[in-house]
């Protein structure tokens, strides 16, 4: 299936910390498309092992992952507006 991560993390004295840990884990799963967001083709058993890693780090209190899911990319319309960056992430 594809999916699109996005998440938002509270930059509190920890969230430097949080954050550097919930993109190196987003990024071993999926590609890195913009500041929070990421997307791919992955499984549901991939997404449960997602969703468990980032258990680890996520403040239920504080933090928030949103995941959307389609069956296929095919349909899903994408469309940019500005800067499209096609490019690899040299972001961390």
């Amino acid at each position: 299936m594809y999916v699109i991560l996005v998440y938002d993390i509270c930059m509190d004295k920890n969230g430097q910390r949080i954050l550097n840990k919930v993109f190196k884990t987003c990024k071993k799963f999926l590609v890195h498309i913009q500041n929070s967001t990421f997307e791919g083709d992955i499984t549901e058993a991939q997404i449960a092992k997602l969703k468990y890693e980032l258990g680890k780090y996520i403040r239920k209190d504080l933090d928030s992952v949103i995941i959307f899911k389609s069956r296929n990319e095919k349909w899903l319309q994408k469309e940019f507006w500005g800067i499209e960056d096609t490019g690899p992430s040299n972001m961390l």
